[in-house]
């Protein structure tokens, strides 16, 4: 009996439970690998193992480095078209017309984000052609409180917006 439970205890028993387990956890592995690299390219497991079984043989081969291999590492695809801040400042030039207005934004201390109606449209000081209407402008300073004002433009007025920015974390800390 004791030769029993010395080998109930011993290593062969962690081989009797950790030995069946290896299957199930490679297969397991193997799944979610297929399922992963479908998720990423943007194809359920059954479209892809379709579209392998209908490729026509006279069809160009894919190269082994192309983005549909599930090998080579995703990465982030830088975005195509201008910078948000350009497209969102050009969309608001496009659509000022004949009666164009001139907007000068100007923050104290400088170098603070720009928002026009909840778009961001570049850096202060800016300088923006808009449509004569009424604006929500927001500005935002790094480590700065946000400013917001409400203008309402005439036709072909310019209007110049400064706003200042107070900060929101001290800047001198003394000690007593």
């Amino acid at each position: 009996m004791k030769a029993f439970l010395a080998f109930r205890t011993g290593r062969a028993t962690i081989l009797l439970f950790v030995l069946p387990l290896c299957p199930a956890i490679l297969l397991f592995s193997a799944v979610a690998s297929v399922q992963s690299s479908a998720e990423n390219s943007g194809q359920s497991t059954a479209a892809t193992s379709a579209a392998s079984v209908q490729a026509k043989p006279d069809a160009p081969a894919t190269p082994a480095n192309s983005v549909e291999d599930p090998a080579k590492p995703q990465h982030l695809a830088p975005p195509l078209g201008p910078p948000p801040d350009l497209a969102n400042r050009q969309a608001l030039e496009q659509h000022a017309g004949k009666n164009a207005c001139k907007l000068l934004l100007r923050s104290t201390p400088s170098t603070a984000q720009v928002f026009v109606d909840g778009a961001f449209v570049g850096n202060s000081p800016l300088e923006l052609v808009v449509a004569p209407g009424k604006y929500q402008i927001e500005m935002r300073g790094q480590r700065l409180d946000s400013a917001r004002r409400t203008v309402d433009l005439l036709p072909r007025e310019t209007r110049e917006v400064a706003l200042p920015l107070a900060a929101r974390y001290p800047t001198h800390v003394t000690a007593q």
